[in-house]
């Protein structure tokens, strides 16, 4: 697939494959367990990822006519009921409701990726590649959240790093605005990703552009680790060697900028 839906689709069946092959070797000391994310185990992660899978289907099924929209008290209810769950029963439930929602996206066709919009919080209905891209952006670095708690050494896979760089600097910006903090960083930043067309920007707002704007400071290290610290997830123990930030900002005011959710 070539196109920007088609790429950000086969994203997310790609995550999806590397995460069931995860969750089939977990122990069930292992499922309760930490993650990468401070305060879940893995089977939080998985319920969380689970449920994200039901409330997305449903949009996307809503967006296409296939059924109606979501009521208001829709997604709490949905929350609650797999809140409820054992541990064993939220990695069950992740993967049949996560093969559901990746076989709705598989099954669309390409013909009709360009004309699809799906309705959402935004004033705008979104395109198929901004919402698939949605869901990228909660499953990858989630994804990343189990494989870390049995790996700290983990990365980001390449595909969905590349492709949430190219998303964040377009069609889902706006995220920048509610999971960065510029204000922790002192002073006007441009942060060049080196080796990459990349620059993250902190002043009133963040935001990541491929404008060739004069550089303040200068990230070294894979892409993955980059967009793992727009997400919240490069804390020191999970740093790769070799990743450095020189210039006007610290690689710890970054994580302060960027302190995940």
């Amino acid at each position: 697939m070539t196109t920007l839906a088609g790429r950000t689709i086969a994203a997310l069946c790609s995550e999806h494959d590397t995460l069931a092959g995860v969750v089939s070797a977990l122990s069930a000391e292992q499922l309760t367990g930490p993650s990468g994310a401070s305060e879940w185990t893995i089977a939080d992660v998985l319920s969380h990822l689970g449920s994200g899978a039901e409330i997305t289907l449903a949009g996307l099924r809503a967006g296409l006519g296939d059924a109606e929209a979501p009521g208001p008290d829709f997604n709490q209810s949905v929350w609650d009921r797999w809140n409820a769950l054992s541990p064993q029963d939220q990695a069950a439930g992740w993967a049949k409701s996560d093969t559901a929602l990746v076989a709705a996206f598989e099954t669309l066709p390409e013909q009709r990726y360009d004309d699809i919009k799906i309705p959402s919080f935004l004033p705008e209905p979104l395109s198929l590649a901004s919402f698939a891209a949605m869901r990228l952006s909660e499953v990858a670095p989630h994804v990343w959240d189990v494989r870390a708690g049995v790996d700290p050494g983990a990365g980001l896979a390449e595909p969905s790093a590349v492709l949430l760089a190219r998303h964040l600097g377009d069609g889902l910006g706006f995220l920048l605005g509610f999971i960065a903090k510029p204000a922790a960083v002192g002073e006007h930043v441009v942060l060049n990703i080196a080796a990459t067309p990349y620059r993250i920007v902190l002043d009133d707002t963040a935001r990541i552009t491929t404008q060739a704007l004069p550089e303040t400071a200068t990230f070294t290290g894979p892409l993955e680790a980059a967009i793992r610290l727009i997400y919240g997830r490069l804390s020191p123990q999970h740093t790769p060697a070799g990743v450095a930030v020189t210039g006007n900002v610290s690689l710890d005011e970054l994580r302060a900028a960027f302190p995940g959710f």
